[in-house]
């Protein structure tokens, strides 16, 4: 039996271990990652680039007090990173937080440093209101300087971070050149696919009729060409490839234009040159089940509809082969491909397909004919005969590399009124391309490293999802009594036998 010093003791000493745990924690960060993706331990590419600091990296994070718990979390989970970020750089991060809300003049220079403050729904004393509230950071670092304006989602944070750290500390950066003169679209045409670039690369204009292409560029990428590319352009292309470096093409070899409705085949001698290579994106156009929406205008009555329905020639591409360009991807629509063949004409290459169509998709030749009947056209089976269709792939051969795409205007966001976003797997698709062929750091996998989602793979009819929806909502409320059943059955059983022993 316990006295009331051994009582005294044991809550002497667990205070004393609470004491000794808390002042183990305020000198020493870890945190557990149970995770799938493992989203909440660092990389290895973000270790090497603190790692190469030269000097410090001072973070100042304009984070609102008093917020949602949903974005109280997010700052939480910010200020946990930082600290990781500040214990693995060797003292090369340093980091405050301030309120924009505490004052005018605070917010005025929150703003003025490029945050960008989002609006919430809180509720105080009964009522709701809205306030304003601030989740960015600004990194500065010599005389450079990067802005995270708005950050919603932990998953993406080190990403980010990395990414904002890598750009301002990153010096004699990589030159991707993406070829001109062949009437492609420029760089101001692919806007986020040049915001993603320059965190490692120093992305350019380049010309195939320049001889110093090999001196220059790391890499080269074409990217829809429509005009001829000529046998002496060709010519430093082959020289470019053979000297052991990467060239990525995203290539149209049909165009479907719908103010016209004509859909025709496209040459630029590009085709030729990868036939040499055992590489063939053919002329025609893919179809596929899963497809993207186009807009159609219905009339109905004395109104016009603008009417979203879906349109075969976007495949919806979610079949990715495990590799490190389609990594962490989950789905993007390729507008208008084609299909790519490979045969095998020299021993020492190989040929990987990283992406496919599904099991329900087409081919068309042109010329087609897109007016208001194939718009409309009710779509069955039988127009879906073939499945798996590759639309893009790598080509290898030692050093020397080629990353292919059966379509050219996938990552373009166009130019002016006619601009508009894309999805970030779209750009991730181009991007991640021509990390593999150029990028040692290891920063593609971290771009890649976040799960959005785990949908389940089997289609399921109507009565299967029923079966998993109520199966997810009453199996746990099952699991639950049944364990407090179980549970109960055996204090019970225990307790008689206590009284069984007591009495004997």
């Amino acid at each position: 039996m316990l006295t009331k010093g051994g009582i005294r003791l044991r809550v002497l000493l667990v205070l004393a271990i609470i004491l000794l745990v808390n002042f183990l924690a305020s000198r020493f960060f870890l945190r557990l990652d149970f995770t799938g993706d493992k989203r909440y331990t660092l990389s290895q590419a973000t270790k090497d680039i603190l790692k190469d600091l030269e000097e410090t990296v001072t973070v100042t994070a304009y984070f609102s007090e008093n917020m949602p718990p949903n974005l109280d979390r997010v700052k939480t989970s910010f200020e946990d990173l930082l600290t990781e970020y500040a214990n693995r750089s060797g003292g090369n991060i340093e980091y405050k937080f301030v309120n924009p809300n505490e004052s005018d003049e605070i917010e005025q220079t929150a703003m003025k440093e490029g945050m960008q403050p989002g609006t919430v729904n809180v509720r105080e004393r009964d009522q709701m209101k809205q306030q304003r509230v601030y989740l960015g950071a600004k990194f500065d670092y010599k005389d450079q300087s990067e802005v995270i304006p708005i950050m919603t989602q932990e998953g993406t944070m080190e990403y980010a971070m990395s990414s904002a750290i890598k750009k301002i500390s990153a010096i004699n950066k990589p030159k991707i050149g993406f070829v001109g003169g062949h009437n492609e679209p420029g760089l101001d045409a692919m806007q986020q696919v040049k915001e993603t670039l320059e965190v490692l690369y120093n992305p350019q204009t380049a010309l195939l009729s320049d001889t110093a292409l090999v001196n220059d560029f790391e890499t080269l990428v074409i990217v829809a060409p429509k005009d001829t590319i000529s046998p002496e352009e060709i010519a430093n292309l082959d020289n470019f490839l053979n000297s052991g470096k990467g060239v990525l093409i995203a290539l149209n070899r049909v165009d479907a234009n719908l103010q016209t409705g004509s859909g025709t085949e496209i040459y630029t001698g590009l085709e030729t040159w990868l036939e040499s290579k055992g590489i063939s994106v053919n002329a025609n156009f893919v179809t596929d089940v899963n497809s993207g929406n186009i807009t159609m205008q219905r009339q109905q009555g004395f109104f016009t509809i603008n009417e979203q329905v879906k349109f075969p020639y976007l495949p919806l591409i979610k079949n990715f082969a495990d590799h490190p360009i389609t990594k962490g991807l989950e789905q993007l629509i390729l507008p208008f491909a084609s299909s790519i063949t490979y045969t095998a004409t020299d021993a020492d290459a190989t040929f990987t397909p990283i992406a496919y169509t599904s099991d329900r998709s087409g081919i068309e030749q042109p010329p087609l004919t897109f007016d208001a009947t194939l718009l409309q056209k009710e779509w069955t089976t039988a127009d879906f005969p073939t499945s798996r269709l590759t639309v893009a792939g790598t080509w290898e051969k030692g050093l020397s590399k080629i990353v292919v795409y059966g379509d050219g205007d996938f990552a373009v966001n166009g130019m002016g009124q006619q601009a508009q976003g894309l999805s970030p797997d779209n750009i991730n698709l181009l991007a991640n391309g021509i990390d593999w062929l150029s990028d040692d750091t290891g920063l593609t996998d971290l771009r890649n490293k976040v799960v959005t989602s785990r949908p389940i793979e089997k289609e399921l009819d109507d009565s299967e999802r029923t079966l998993v929806k109520y199966g997810n909502f009453f199996l746990p409320i099952f699991l639950i009594i049944f364990y407090g059943f179980i549970r109960s059955q055996i204090r019970k059983s225990r307790k008689k036998k206590w009284m069984s022993e007591r009495y004997v």
